[in-house]
């Protein structure tokens, strides 16, 4: 029997990981070369891994939510089998394995560690020991020491979770979600994000009238079925030109080396809500863009990453993210940082109100601005200035 071993290749600007979200391929399924074998997400997105070869699928190397490194094995297929002239239908994408009754939910496996099945973990005798007795199945924990190492403490954590886990009333119904793919990867960079970086939040009051009727201008002179504006170009478009004057905002950490890296051009990420959770797909060059193309392409990034056929370029390089929930929007948010940017502009919605103005009472249309800022790189004094210059 012939077998050929497909090892996971790098995906892209140099991962040295990836996830495994769903598999579209079982055992024993026959598949075609360049059929896709499985779904891999990065930290930059989810990606569709085709198969080098043709043949009768023996093993995966994996199930969704383990964490494979580059060049660990993925897939082994027997090659030497009916000729297969077409990518058959996909598979369901195969679950993971419910836990059993009792036991805490597998923590996810430190990223660059491959987590296949043949693989043995590193711990101790005396850690082994304890695992077998307490009757931890050691491939699900993720270990806390040197290069993956399995500690003490790390099974602790779990007898912990699975303490909790049981605590539940009886007879309560509850549903277990794996935290893999997109989710994963959003809570990873959320943690990360109000970990390292210290937020604060400024929130600004703005008259938005005038902008509402330019608004309503702009629509009423669209031809037939073309998209309505929302605020959303408009604002983005009056960040980019008050960026010139506040470049600290539009800025990188760049953690390893100890340097902030100030852009010149203006890269917004659009926080777009999908069904798999949030992404920020990006808009580029936006100073260069007149308000029609500007709202033209910020419709087209945001649909390819709710239809997941945004590439990955597509994805990152944003210098400065601008979030709004629209008609949803709330009266005032906290937005968490998309690290390493050091800035993020907040828009909620627009309501009526009566407030003063010209020193009578008046029917007004008010919006709060809701920004964070990254405290390392930017004064307290700077972002007012910042979010005042775009009021104006």
């Amino acid at each position: 029997m012939s077998r050929y071993i497909f090892k996971l290749p790098d995906l892209g600007e140099g991962t040295v990981s990836a996830e495994i979200v769903a598999w579209r391929v079982a055992v024993g399924d026959l598949i075609a070369e360049d059929s896709p074998i499985a779904e891999m997400s990065t930290d930059k997105a989810v990606v569709e891994v085709p198969s080098p070869v043709s043949g009768r699928v023996l093993s995966l190397g994996g199930k969704p939510g383990d964490v494979v490194a580059v060049g660990a094995e993925l897939l082994v297929v027997e090659t030497d089998v009916p000729a297969v002239v077409a990518a058959p239908a996909a598979t369901p994408a195969v679950a993971a394995p419910p836990a059993p009754r009792g036991a805490a939910p597998p923590p996810p496996v430190a990223p660059g560690i491959a987590s296949s099945a043949d693989s043995r973990p590193k711990a101790s005798p005396s850690t082994r020991r304890e695992a077998r007795e307490s009757g931890i199945d050691l491939r699900s924990v993720a270990g806390s020491g040197p290069d993956g190492r399995i500690r003490a403490s790390d099974l602790a954590s779990v007898a912990q979770g699975a303490a909790i886990a049981g605590s539940a009333p009886a007879g309560a119904e509850r549903e277990e979600v794996a935290v893999i793919g997109v989710r994963r990867l959003i809570a990873q960079r959320m943690t990360e994000a109000k970990r390292n970086s210290p937020h604060f939040a400024y929130v600004e009051e703005v008259d938005v009238t005038a902008l509402e009727t330019l608004r309503q201008d702009l629509n009423s002179k669209l031809a037939p079925g073309q998209p309505a504006y929302s605020f959303l170009p408009l604002i983005t478009a009056a960040l980019a030109q008050v960026l010139r004057s506040f470049p600290q905002c539009n800025s990188h950490y760049d953690a390893a080396r100890n340097m902030l890296v100030r852009f010149r051009d203006v890269h917004a990420g659009i926080a777009t809500q999908t069904r798999d959770g949030l992404k920020v797909p990006v808009v580029r060059n936006v100073a260069a863009r007149g308000i029609s193309d500007l709202a033209a392409e910020i419709r087209r990034v945001t649909e390819a990453a709710r239809n997941n056929s945004a590439r990955r370029d597509e994805l990152s390089g944003s210098t400065i993210t601008v979030t709004s929930l629209g008609k949803l929007g709330g009266i005032v948010s906290t937005p968490i940082l998309n690290v390493p940017e050091v800035a993020i502009i907040g828009i909620n919605k627009a309501v009526d109100r009566v407030v003063v103005h010209n020193g009578g009472m008046a029917i007004r249309r008010m919006m709060n601005l809701s920004s964070s800022f990254d405290h390392r790189f930017v004064d307290g004094y700077d972002a007012a200035a910042m979010i005042q210059a775009l009021k104006e």
